[in-house]
């Protein structure tokens, strides 16, 4: 029988909610994302969906029965082609079954390609408390390699739409892209932060495996190449006024992404729709939860209350790695303390391998607080797995 370790105190709970489809799969895109070419002849199938995440959702709630729910991600896929009337009625679902707290965030990931004027307004209406845009570049050139439906017009349009309609937003772009150089990754930089936006996540793009990219590699810049971009924005937005908290997240005072600090800081989140995965915390054990991924077997599945495909344990000994995995990640690390409180397991457990990573001086020696050095956000990899048994 395995070792497991459960928490006496249950860790902050979000919901995650995935909306598979999108328009085209991007190159390369590892998400489980799916092409929708119905079009108007045949439309998204959002009733029958939201039909199965209401039978997911109430499934689910003898394991969150009571427990408050801080933040909300709609995520995909393109939630964005779902209609702002589905998510109205999504929002309406959750707030009836969950208890969502007074000022909970609720974050929806938006394609420009899917823009409309006043779309992203009705999404506010619908109880969207903060939008999350895919932007990745505003070099027409760029998006194309990138394989993006949406040009830089329309990219700018959605960051103006989102400006109006929402205190908090982030754009996201990606570095190292095929064929770009300091200049190209300066001008977009440029035009990110003509907007002011409250927040930015930076992305480096990797090749992941089967991906379109991982099949055809495109040309990209070299290890000295990236190097010289992430000095050049960590550089620039230091400038600007954005504090980074995590490696690729940077936000001005008070915009941090609440919902995935959950994530870094190893809270607990309950995930439905296609291929979603969840982590819950009890008294004697840490569940994790994957659902099945393929949107129609999902919602079949789900319809009939069976729409997890798998539900691990983890154990004792790989805890450590995958509390590590995502605290390691915040800049300004996490309290000591809360490696117990998450993992239920003391924090003598990886004082082997912690006292090893200051000597290597991976880790800030202060006791009282994890958090990688410099170096070791530089070779975060390399430190994470020192956790890993």
């Amino acid at each position: 029988m395995i070792a497991t370790a459960g928490v006496p105190v249950p860790p902050p709970l979000s919901l995650y909610v995935h909306l598979p489809w999108c328009l085209r799969k991007c190159p390369y895109c590892d998400f489980n994302s799916h092409e929708w070419r119905g079009g108007g002849h045949d439309p998204l199938p959002e009733a029958r969906y939201l039909d199965a995440l209401q039978a997911d959702l109430e499934a689910s709630l003898p394991k969150v029965w009571g427990r408050g729910v801080s933040t909300v991600f709609i995520g995909g896929g393109t939630p964005s082609l779902f209609s702002p009337d589905a998510i109205e009625r999504l929002l309406t679902m959750v707030r009836t079954h969950l208890r969502l707290v007074p000022d909970a965030e609720v974050t929806m990931e938006a394609n420009p390609g899917t823009f409309e004027a006043q779309r992203f307004a009705a999404y506010a209406q619908a109880g969207v408390t903060r939008l999350s845009i895919g932007v990745q570049s505003f070099s027409d050139d760029a998006l194309r390699a990138l394989g993006r439906v949406h040009d830089a017009r329309q990219a700018r349009a959605a960051i103006e739409e989102a400006a109006r309609s929402f205190a908090s937003y982030n754009i996201d772009l990606m570095y190292a892209l095929p064929g770009q150089d300091l200049a190209a990754l300066r001008a977009d930089l440029a035009d990110a932060l003509a907007f002011a936006p409250p927040h930015l996540s930076l992305y480096h793009l990797t090749i992941e495996p089967n991906t379109l990219f991982a099949k055809r590699p495109p040309p990209l810049p070299d290890d000295d190449l990236s190097a010289d971009m992430l000095a050049l924005l960590e550089d620039a937005m230091g400038a600007a006024g954005f504090e980074r908290y995590e490696v690729s997240a940077w936000a001005r005072p008070g915009a941090r992404c609440r919902h995935n600090l959950n994530y870094w800081e190893f809270g607990d989140y309950l995930g439905i729709g296609a291929g979603a995965h969840g982590k819950l915390s009890f008294h004697d054990r840490i569940v994790r939860e994957a659902r099945l991924r393929h949107p129609e077997r999902y919602v079949q599945a789900a319809l009939h209350g069976a729409a997890i495909e798998e539900t691990r344990v983890p154990g004792r000994d790989d805890l450590p790695f995958e509390f590590m995995l995502n605290a390691l990640r915040l800049t300004d690390g996490v309290a000591a303390s809360l490696f117990a409180e998450r993992t239920g397991l003391p924090l003598a457990a990886i004082g082997r391998e912690c006292a090893r990573a200051v000597e290597r001086g991976l880790l800030d020696a202060d006791p009282a607080r994890i958090r990688a050095t410099p170096l070791g956000q530089r070779f975060l990899n390399d430190l994470q797995m020192l956790f890993l048994r």
